[in-house]
């Protein structure tokens, strides 16, 4: 056993997460300290903050990455048993609810950000490419995103067909394709430019404007529309 190892429940108040955070505030929380609130407790040898901290450690500090382990890849941390690794991944979950409601009560997607901060959530930690439309109206509000397709880590097969029948059902004369790269690397294959000329010219034929095509790659995004390739 490790003689310096020493129980969090012997720490002094200020030093313990929870006393912290109900004393100061969750904002005085470091990333370690959030989530040894939720791991709970630890083991014979190690505190749960020596456990948060090997998780912090096995992601080098980016939280996007931690949002990307699965249930299976927190539990080969010795000490993490599947009751925490679900509590983990539940939080986490509910963190990119969060993000994404918080999006979508944006009363109009006016430009790249916006549609960003909608897809993100949707997307941004997906380990395989998928595809998604936001279908606007005429002011642009947004009246609901939809995922048309998933693929492998590399590619995506879109039925065009599909996204339109999807836009006359929602009545949306407004679109904004979308896909990600897991990879991470935000520049566009000429498959991409392709599809989205071809989506564009098919959309203009019902008298739908395709005013974007974004694609993220974790917490970052390319659009065609800000580079002109629209």
């Amino acid at each position: 056993m490790d003689n310096s190892y020493v129980s969090i429940k012997n720490w002094s108040d200020e030093d313990r997460p929870r006393e912290k955070l109900l004393n100061k505030g969750i904002a005085y929380l470091s990333d370690a300290e959030l989530l040894t609130i939720l791991i709970g407790t630890g083991t014979k040898n190690k505190s749960a903050l020596d456990l948060a901290n090997e998780i912090i450690k096995l992601v080098k500090g980016n939280l996007h990455e931690l949002g990307r382990l699965s249930v299976k890849q927190l539990m080969q941390i010795k000490g993490i048993g599947l009751a925490k690794a679900i509590t983990i991944a539940a939080a986490l979950e509910m963190g990119r609810r969060r993000q994404l409601s918080e999006a979508l009560i944006k009363p109009q997607l006016m430009n790249s950000r916006h549609c960003f901060e909608v897809l993100q959530p949707l997307m941004g930690d997906l380990l395989q490419e998928a595809f998604y439309v936001l279908f606007l109206n005429h002011n642009n509000r947004l009246m609901h995103a939809k995922k048309i397709s998933n693929g492998s880590s590399t590619a995506t097969v879109v039925d065009v067909k599909l996204i339109l029948k999807e836009a006359l059902d929602a009545n949306a004369n407004t679109l904004v394709i979308s896909h990600n790269h897991p990879s991470g690397n935000l520049q566009p294959s000429e498959a991409d430019k392709v599809l989205t000329n071809k989506i564009k010219e098919a959309a203009a034929l019902l008298e739908m404007r395709l005013v974007d095509h974004i694609i993220i790659a974790g917490t970052s995004y390319f659009s065609f529309a800000d580079e002109g390739l629209l």
